[in-house]
């Protein structure tokens, strides 16, 4: 998903978690993911919840990367926050994706919404005539009740159209003073949102000293019609997007004044992360700048060289980061010779690869296993600062055996720098 306007900003690449250093007006808050047990102990999900570590848990992410990675892809002093919170939920059954609360409208409403740098817009359902259901067995446990957004129960709720500027789907118009549609494809799972644009606030509340609410208008899909892994309850309440293009939420914010053009995004191993919206970043902090393509800019960035234990490899291509995808997923020759060059310094037995899953490198854990025997990795950025890539590969645990496997897996497409390995970074 993507995002435009003017971008003067970097990307931040650090191991910096939750440092409150930063300067600048900031929207945060706790991302947790929908596997982690901080989630599975507040909701009680336990149906179809796979064991963290197992085959299935590892095959279920990877089959929902293979579902949506074909996606087409102002300086303030106060923070900001989302007005119910800064946490975010991982849940195995609603799609694989970060989730946070949102509230829209007046009254307002709240929906979880699925966080997304690869995508731009921010949509919700709303008059649907195809949408996931809001209730059912995968909800019974949900300490949240999913809901519909209808723009004529928001008093502050305001047309789009097609004269307006952002509307990209002019072409589509009835006429000029029409409602905008719009229609984002996922192409790869034939999966797709499409509806109209409409206006409204989003609630948010500052978090420097007196708590003092904002409510900033934005510019947000009214999803009526929904395909392919959305019906089949993959952000079945909403998707917010991160990207670079002027639609999305963070570019509206920084060209109202609201934050700083920039927001940093930190996962942690045990899931739970932050999103910050107008983040700066600090003195300490390495960076790295974007690779704009001006049609469509992305979070895209490149690598020039990776270690792989003490050995350098002279490696150069670019690569998406996107929190949406779960593993990291790489192009020959740099996948070859980064996998390779892993297999060459482990010290475990080679698995043969394993159709559940789509790692080629996997070894037997030996009953004596140190983690310091694993291979270690970093990868060298345009400008030389280095990101260390702090936990390489994934455990699958069974009754049995325990497997680790080099998270990497071979495209044919695209570099992807997902989810996994974005654990302690910032955008």
């Amino acid at each position: 998903m993507r995002s435009s306007s003017k971008l003067t900003f970097f990307l931040l690449i650090t191991i910096w978690v939750f440092s409150k250093t930063c300067k600048g007006r900031v929207f945060t808050f706790k991302m947790h993911h929908r596997f982690s047990d901080s989630f599975k102990n507040w909701s009680g999900l336990t149906r179809n919840w796979p064991e963290k570590g197992s085959f299935e848990y590892y095959a279920a992410l990877a089959h929902r990367d293979q579902m949506l990675r074909g996606r087409r892809l102002s300086d303030a002093d106060a923070s900001l926050a989302f007005s119910d919170g800064n946490s975010t939920f991982r849940i195995s059954s609603l799609g694989f994706l970060h989730y946070t609360t949102v509230e829209l409208g007046t009254p307002g409403v709240k929906f979880m919404v699925a966080l997304d740098t690869g995508s731009d817009l921010f949509w919700v359902p709303c008059d649907c005539s195809r949408c996931a259901p809001t209730h059912g067995a995968s909800y019974a446990s949900l300490d949240f009740e999913l809901s519909i957004y209808n723009p004529r129960e928001s008093s502050t709720s305001k047309k789009v159209t097609c004269n307006n500027d952002m509307c990209a789907q002019r072409n589509r118009c009835l006429g000029t003073f029409s409602s905008c549609p719009y229609i984002v494809s996922y192409v790869s799972a034939q999966t797709s949102t499409s509806g109209i644009l409409v206006k409204d606030v989003l609630h948010l509340t500052t978090e420097d000293g007196g708590r003092e609410f904002v409510e900033a208008y934005v510019t947000f899909g009214c999803g009526q019609v929904q395909s392919g892994s959305f019906l089949d309850i993959a952000a079945p309440n909403g998707l917010f997007g991160l990207g670079m293009e002027k639609i999305s939420v963070p570019s509206v914010l920084s060209r109202e004044g609201l934050i700083a053009d920039s927001f940093s995004m930190c996962f942690g191993h045990d899931g739970i992360g932050r999103i910050s919206f107008g983040d700066k970043g600090s003195p300490d902090q390495e960076e790295t700048p974007f690779n704009i393509d001006p049609a469509h800019p992305t979070y895209n960035v490149t690598v020039t060289q990776a270690r792989v234990g003490t050995m350098l490899i002279d490696v150069e291509f670019t690569a998406l980061f996107d929190s949406g995808t779960s593993f990291t997923y790489m192009v020959d020759p740099a996948y070859s010779r980064v996998s390779e060059k892993f297999h060459s310094l482990a010290r475990d037995k080679w698995r043969p690869p394993d159709p559940r899953i789509p790692f080629e490198y996997c070894y037997d854990m030996s009953p004596d296993a140190n983690a310091s025997l694993v291979p270690s990795m970093s990868l060298t950025m345009k400008g030389g600062r280095h990101f260390t890539v702090y936990d390489p590969i994934i455990v699958i645990s069974t009754q049995n055996e325990i497997v680790y496997c080099l998270a990497i897996v071979k495209s044919t497409e695209l570099n992807i720098i997902g989810r996994k390995h974005c654990l302690f970074m910032c955008l």
